[in-house]
């Protein structure tokens, strides 16, 4: 992405496969300082993080919401092509799957060029799909050790990834906003959930925004369309990441994460993530200390 102004950043390209919709690369970032970049793209820019990310990454869309109004960024996230993006994130590095894409596809895969309205906009920024951040982690993984007719098996399940991304932006649906939890609500759930590592009850919940439960689990579908117990679990999950990047055992992070059993702590973790807790130390232990392979 180039970058109009911002922090300098060291970076290093792993992989990468140029194909006639686009670009995939795998790539290694350090930054020497807190990150605060403008960037404009020509393409959609679809990236997965292989690292865990800041609690305090953050990007705006300024020339939709003003220039003071940040949203937390995911683990996996759209820049939209042509829209300027303003990021914040105090991380100092950074492994990950990008996908760039001409967004001339979209419209012809799909007979639609969406409207990047201000609830599209804003789940872009974290994007919940199993199907599509599976496929970025497995493009990942050919990258890293290609296979039979590695370069074919990419640009499909990158066309997949974003068809599947097509579909995923279609079907928020802006009206349902109507009715949602207001900011200041929104800000102290998030709150509570990034202060506390032990998991709030929906009761413990509505009684703080000083609603009903039913009004809290209706009104908070509306805003993040998506059940507040399994926003909740995510929460508690990137938790537990965090502990397991600190090198404790699997059966210390499930009793401090208030789990009865290791298997319900693994079960968990695995239904929220898509991989075990052990498969993910792996994963980000394998990522920081061997470089990917090229593609040519």
């Amino acid at each position: 992405m180039p970058m109009e102004r911002g922090s300098v950043a060291e970076f290093n390209v792993d992989a990468e496969l140029p194909m006639a919709m686009g670009r995939v690369r795998v790539v290694r970032q350090s930054w020497a300082a807190p990150i605060d970049n403008m960037a404009v793209t020509p393409l959609h820019h679809l990236e997965l993080s292989l690292l865990p990310r800041s609690d305090h990454a953050r990007a705006c869309f300024p020339a939709h919401w003003g220039p003071h109004r940040f949203e937390p960024i995911g683990e996996l996230f759209l820049f939209p092509a042509q829209q300027l993006v303003h990021a914040k994130s105090d991380c100092r590095h950074q492994n990950s799957i990008s996908f760039d894409f001409d967004p001339e596809l979209m419209a012809k895969w799909v007979d639609c060029n969406p409207e990047w309205t201000d609830k599209r906009l804003r789940a872009c920024l974290d994007i919940v799909s199993h199907d599509i951040r599976n496929l970025l982690f497995r493009i990942g993984e050919e990258a890293r050790a290609p296979g039979l007719a590695a370069r074919t098996m990419i640009e499909l399940m990158a066309m997949q990834a974003a068809i599947e991304l097509s579909r995923h932006i279609l079907n928020i649906d802006e009206e349902k906003a109507i009715g949602g939890l207001s900011p200041w609500r929104l800000r102290l759930i998030e709150e509570r959930l990034t202060s506390d590592i032990t998991p709030p009850t929906v009761t413990e919940l509505a009684a703080m925004c000083n609603i009903s439960v039913r009004h809290l689990t209706r009104a908070f579908r509306v805003s993040r369309g998506r059940a507040i117990g399994s926003y909740v679990l995510e929460h508690r999950m990137n938790h537990a990441k965090k502990l397991i990047e600190t090198g404790m055992n699997i059966k210390s992070v499930s009793q401090a994460m208030d789990f009865t059993a290791s298997s319900n702590f693994t079960a968990a973790f695995r239904r929220a993530t898509g991989e075990t807790p052990r498969d993910y130390r792996q994963r980000v232990s394998r990522s920081m200390a061997r470089p990917l392979a090229h593609i040519h």
